[in-house]
């Protein structure tokens, strides 16, 4: 009787339920045995380990092409620090340069003070004195009276209230002096044709 029943459960099975294993849901019975075989349970694990490996795939490229570009962008980045780094300290070498007069201007009180160059013909307004070690002193629109000597300047130096007692008021002129020398400027004059002073742009 249960043979017979085996053989009837096998020609049921082998006429209605033995279908393609792939697709999922089916059973079928193993040969064999007398149980069923889900192919549904490891069809879904093949779908599984398949979605993990192109995952893992689709991680080691991305991983590699990070790896490719980084590089790529962190010498983009160096240039342009280097570029802008280079632009800064040019600027700031020639800001530098462009603090201290040269050629260094005497003038009257008609030229505007500031830094001398060539371009920019301005009368230097921080003179300093490498012999006496004095900063040289002006006055607009004032010149030094003829009696003026260097016993004077040594003597008062640089005592505005005792110096203008040598000052006489001319319009356009510049009076300068330091303890050692002194000078009345009317117009614009470079520093290097007067050969006796030792006066010097103190800007730095």
């Amino acid at each position: 009787m249960a043979e017979d029943l085996d053989e009837l459960l096998d020609e049921v099975e082998s006429k209605f339920c033995r279908l393609d294993p792939l697709r999922p849901g089916k059973t079928e019975r193993a040969k064999g045995r007398g149980g069923l075989t889900n192919f549904s349970d490891s069809s879904q694990d093949q779908t599984r380990k398949n979605l993990r490996s192109t995952e893992k795939e689709d991680d080691l490229d991305s991983l590699i092409n990070e790896i490719f570009e980084e590089p790529n962008l962190d010498r983009k980045t160096f240039k342009l620090k280097s570029r802008s780094s280079g632009n800064t300290s040019t600027k700031a070498s020639i800001q530098g340069l462009s603090k201290s007069c040269g050629p260094v201007y005497l003038s009257g009180s008609s030229v505007p003070w500031g830094i001398g160059t060539n371009t920019s013909q301005r009368a230097c307004d921080r003179l300093r004195c490498i012999a006496c070690d004095f900063w040289v002193v002006s006055y607009s629109d004032y010149m030094w009276d003829k009696s003026c000597d260097y016993l004077f300047f040594r003597n008062n130096m640089p005592d505005f209230h005792k110096l203008k007692t040598k000052l006489v008021t001319k319009k356009g002129a510049r009076a300068y002096a330091c303890q050692c020398s002194w000078r009345t400027i009317e117009e614009l004059t470079n520093l290097q044709t007067d050969h006796q002073l030792r006066w010097v742009c103190g800007k730095h």
